[in-house]
């Protein structure tokens, strides 16, 4: 049975500073992991104040590129910086955690279609590793370099691994309506839409309303959780909001 866990960048880093990490959240999140010891576990992270901060700088969006080559390679090296703290915070957990950076091998054509190759995850799977991905820059057709989201990466694993079971811990216990409650289960976008505004921090990918949508594609059912509910999801439960297109 494979698993996706996406860590919110806003999770394990404090996205109000530059290039801060949240260690003592990270470190829980990683141990909260090593004692799940779950089988076939792929986990992505998101930019926080790594890649989000190079991202808005110089005007690159999911949609909007550049072809600054200094630009791009910002973009990247910030977020292979803290990729490197993720692994270092697995790796002393005993978690088999290897690198898998999406700006080397993924790409988009001129509609904005992703193509991302997983035989390299798959293999790793198999051969038991835990492959940790993350959002990043990516070639655009057309527009040099664009973002590419963790949540369009966690889209195209559960659908290229046909996963079944997809987590995303986020800040909040889960998607909230407009009385700031948890929204048991989501079917529709249209039934959230009204509650779902722009993040409060810096977010090149569109915050929570972004993440619904991308999660009402999979092929799986995906719970959105907060910190709170890593060990609830990784013990096979349905924390927070349980999102089922």
């Amino acid at each position: 049975m494979t698993t996706i866990l996406k860590l919110g960048g806003s999770v394990i880093t404090d996205k109000g500073r530059r290039e801060t990490v949240d260690l003592p959240a990270l470190e829980t999140a990683a141990s909260a992991v090593a004692d799940a010891g779950v089988e076939d576990l792929v986990i992505v992270h998101g930019g926080g104040s790594y890649g989000h901060f190079h991202a808005d700088e110089h005007g690159v969006s999911t949609t909007e590129g550049t072809h600054d080559a200094h630009a791009a390679r910002a973009i990247h090296d910030a977020m292979k910086r803290l990729n490197g703290h993720v692994l270092d915070a697995f790796g002393q957990r005993d978690v088999p955690v290897v690198p898998i950076h999406p700006f080397s091998v993924a790409a988009r054509d001129e509609t904005g279609t992703l193509s991302l190759p997983l035989d390299s995850v798959r293999t790793l799977l198999h051969e038991g590793f835990v492959p940790v991905l993350h959002g990043d820059a990516v070639a655009h057709a057309g527009e040099g370099v664009t973002i590419l989201s963790g949540d369009e990466i966690v889209v195209r694993l559960a659908a290229g691994l046909d996963a079944d079971r997809v987590g995303v811990c986020s800040t909040v216990p889960g998607v909230l309506d407009t009385n700031d409650d948890v929204v048991p289960e989501i079917q529709n976008f249209e039934d959230i839409a009204a509650a779902l505004g722009a993040s409060e921090s810096t977010d090149v990918t569109g915050g929570m309303a972004a993440k619904v949508r991308a999660l009402l594609d999979l092929g799986a059912p995906a719970h959105v959780f907060g910190p709170e509910g890593l060990e609830a999801f990784l013990s096979g439960e349905s924390p927070g909001t349980k999102i089922e297109g």
